[in-house]
């Protein structure tokens, strides 16, 4: 895993989210995981194929995810994670890991990215490989995980 494969990620994230009203991002810190990652709440898994293979998952709380999911919704009250919130925060890590995509394209990387597939509970999830980068950020003053696990093919 290659630690220039972030920046897409944070490019995007940057981008987006300004996008759908939120602009309260904080970057806190990076660090690399092993190939298990503990749900904070919500994971949402992005699978990615092409010049890069591996997936990226998402991870935030439940709390989070409402109030991600209320600012895209034109701040309507998002009081559980039902299905129309959960639709609107799988939209969301399609729209960050496809425009991450584009910026890989800027590099001469194609990827093609998979449907996100969301999970919540108290559970945990397997990444793609055994080093993950995990980029940890404050959206709303929330937590919220990029966990990046993808490698070149050769």
């Amino acid at each position: 895993m290659d630690v220039k494969y972030i920046n897409p990620f944070l490019d995007s994230l940057m981008n987006i989210m300004p996008q759908l009203g939120i602009s309260d991002l904080k970057r806190k810190s990076l660090s690399v995981k092993g190939k298990t990652i503990k749900s904070p709440g919500v994971l949402i898994n992005v699978g990615i194929v092409g010049d890069l293979r591996g997936n990226v998952i998402y991870g935030t709380t439940v709390e989070c995810a409402k109030k991600i999911a209320s600012s895209m919704m034109m701040g309507m009250p998002v009081s559980e994670l039902d299905e129309m919130a959960q639709s609107a925060i799988s939209e969301l890590t399609n729209m960050l890991t496809a425009n991450a995509s584009m910026g890989f394209s800027e590099e001469d990387i194609s990827i093609d990215i998979s449907t996100p597939t969301l999970m919540y509970g108290d559970f945990t999830a397997t990444a793609s490989s055994d080093k993950v980068i995990c980029v940890e950020m404050l959206i709303l003053g929330l937590p919220f995980e990029i966990n990046i696990a993808i490698d070149r093919i050769s």
